[in-house]
């Protein structure tokens, strides 16, 4: 039963009618404190809409409206509607749910559009960075929140392969590289690729006209000159071996792939189209212009020498996302530094005609910042995502070390491992994304606060709890049992607390895919980690006053683990049963 949708409906009729059931969704809260309701509507988010104080909407309320099943009162207390479920209800109906559903406990089926997110998105010209692994980590996550809740997601990623900024690392090379190669140095390609990026910059400061050469080559490049397009396809291939590794370590998966070097040359049509609709004109200086002002600036779509720039791939390569995978919604996952060519390119397509054109959206997010001299990147002064990687498995393994003295370097090893991508990952996602962000490697590493390695501790306590139950009691509290207990005896308020907590994963889901807002979960799952650890301290589980009492407690351990490792895996998190 969803006690969430049917108190919806039991509010919506009261008030007759006068708010929608999705705004009223959206306005009903879960007190922190049980003791305040289960559920609880401000009524001050009513009040301009009814012309009424707060305080008599609520009373108002108290009286007319029919509870649904399972409900046991609705209080008044101010401009707050307070309403409370029968414990034993609740907790029977969760805790139930919980063992049937299991790792699909969450799961939704509100919506069934298909679905593309695009994430990630590198320039084939230096190695992926810490900026990308938010990218990622928001691009996963809202992958698979939208997946969980009944859409059909494709993920995509584009590389951007071409144009002036891989032309420099090609300038670069051909100068300076003299037939180096990534095995011969024994570096990563995309590491070996961005030596030489950087290489360039460095150089063009004293010799500007390297410059002008890049942008000679990126003609070259447009018309197929033989030996330019050899030596791409070779420094191309390097860099993205070297990617495919991070990608592979990070957990970042991708569905389809596209690059820039197939679309680049295929907006002619567009084009020509745009330009008899007068969407698009030549400037003075012969570059291709969409019309967007007054809304807008004006936006470049083609170079006065005709080479292209990223609209103009953007304009062939979404169009064919759309007609190919018969896109109902395409969302682009991209840095707030592209906010506004983004709500350029969007309306570009608008005035193109496209029936397509409200369905894209842009998830935009803030810039991720280090504190001064933590970390230093072997290409510049960005941090390269595997030295990040690589430095947070050795935090973590100095922490595990700490902890377990006796304990192999192969578990060592894959335990660090989990942990260091769960502390970024964790680190990244638990601010709203739309925010710029520092990230502390130490802070995030940690196995106390609101960190990933706390939530993934508190699964692995949880887990120890049921080992030793298992070892001491036997069959009697098999897995099997727990779905049987007498769910009526949780009656503390640690337990009322806890059961509350787990009944609101699905709406916390559904939450987070509406929003498209990551860090919805993490917070649900510092709270629900810190309820647990409350609830543990608070009453024996173990040690409980009698078996059924120590069934029912055990129970609601299991089903806490089951959250917090489904909630885990919608963040791209793995557990760990042993910390």
């Amino acid at each position: 039963m969803d006690f969430k949708k049917d108190l919806v409906s039991a509010l919506a009729i009261a008030l007759e009618k006068k708010v929608s059931l999705e705004q009223l969704a959206f306005f009903i809260e879960t007190p922190k404190d049980s003791r305040l309701g289960n559920f609880a509507l401000p009524c001050f988010k009513l009040a301009l809409l009814l012309k009424k104080a707060p305080a008599e909407i609520a009373l108002e309320l108290q009286k007319k409206i029919v509870l649904p099943k399972g409900f046991e009162k609705v209080e008044a207390a101010g401009p707050y509607l307070n309403f409370f479920l029968k414990k034993q209800n609740l907790a029977e109906q969760t805790l139930k749910l919980v063992f049937k559903q299991k790792e699909k406990f969450g799961n939704g089926n509100v919506s069934k559009k298909r679905i593309m997110v695009e994430y990630s998105a590198p320039n084939t010209n230096k190695p992926l960075h810490l900026g990308h692994l938010r990218n990622d980590s928001i691009g996963m996550t809202v992958s698979n929140v939208l997946s969980s809740v009944g859409n059909r997601v494709i993920k995509a990623n584009l590389y951007n392969d071409r144009g002036i900024h891989i032309c420099k690392s090609m300038v670069a090379y051909k100068k300076f590289g003299n037939s180096a190669s990534p095995e011969k140095e024994k570096m990563k390609g995309d590491h070996f690729v961005g030596k030489y990026y950087v290489l360039f910059s460095r150089e063009a400061q004293q010799n500007p006209v390297l410059e002008s050469e890049a942008q000679e080559l990126l003609k070259k490049w447009e018309s197929g000159d033989k030996e330019t397009i050899v030596l791409w396809k070779k420094m191309n291939n390097w860099i993205l071996k070297g990617f495919k590794q991070t990608y592979k370590r990070f957990g970042s998966r991708f569905d389809v792939e596209f690059f820039e070097s197939d679309f680049f040359d295929k907006a002619r049509p567009i084009i020509d189209a745009g330009i008899k609709k007068g969407v698009f004109e030549k400037n003075s200086e012969g570059a291709l212009v969409a019309l967007l002002e007054p809304e807008l600036p004006n936006k470049i779509v083609l170079r006065g020498d005709c080479t292209s720039i990223y609209a103009t791939n953007d304009l062939a390569l979404t169009r064919h996302k759309f007609e190919k995978f018969k896109l109902d919604e395409a969302i682009w996952i991209v840095g707030n530094e592209q906010n506004l060519y983004l709500q350029q390119l969007f309306k570009i397509f608008e005035k193109l005609g496209f029936s397509w054109a409200k369905n894209c959206r842009h998830l935009s997010f803030g810039m991720v910042f280090l504190p001064e001299g933590r970390m230093k990147s072997r290409e510049g002064k960005v941090v390269d995502a595997d030295d990040l990687m690589e430095e947070m498995a050795f935090l973590a393994g100095k922490e595990i070390k700490k902890r377990h003295k006796g304990l192999g370097e192969k578990e060592i090893g894959k335990r660090s491992e989990k942990i260091a991508l769960a502390a970024i990952k964790f680190f990244l996602l638990k601010i709203d994304a739309a925010k710029d962000m520092n990230f502390d490697p130490e802070k995030s590493i940690a196995f106390e606060g609101e960190t990933g390695p706390y939530v993934q501790y508190t699964f692995a306590r949880a887990k120890s709890i049921l080992r030793k139950a298992f070892f001491l009691k036997g069959k009697a509290l098999g897995k099997g049992a727990f779905a049987k207990a007498s769910f009526g005896l949780l009656k503390e308020q640690s337990e009322s607390e806890l059961v509350s907590l787990i009944a609101d994963f699905p709406g916390i889901v559904q939450k987070t895919a509406k929003n498209l807002s990551p860090h919805i979960i993490c917070h649900y799952l510092i709270d629900l980690s810190e309820k647990f650890n409350s609830f543990y301290h608070a009453v024996p589980v173990l040690q409980a006053e009698n078996k059924e009492t120590a069934k029912a407690r055990l129970a609601l351990v299991a089903a806490t683990a089951q959250v917090l490792k489904n909630g885990l895996a919608l963040l791209n998190i793995e557990t760990i049963e042993e910390m």
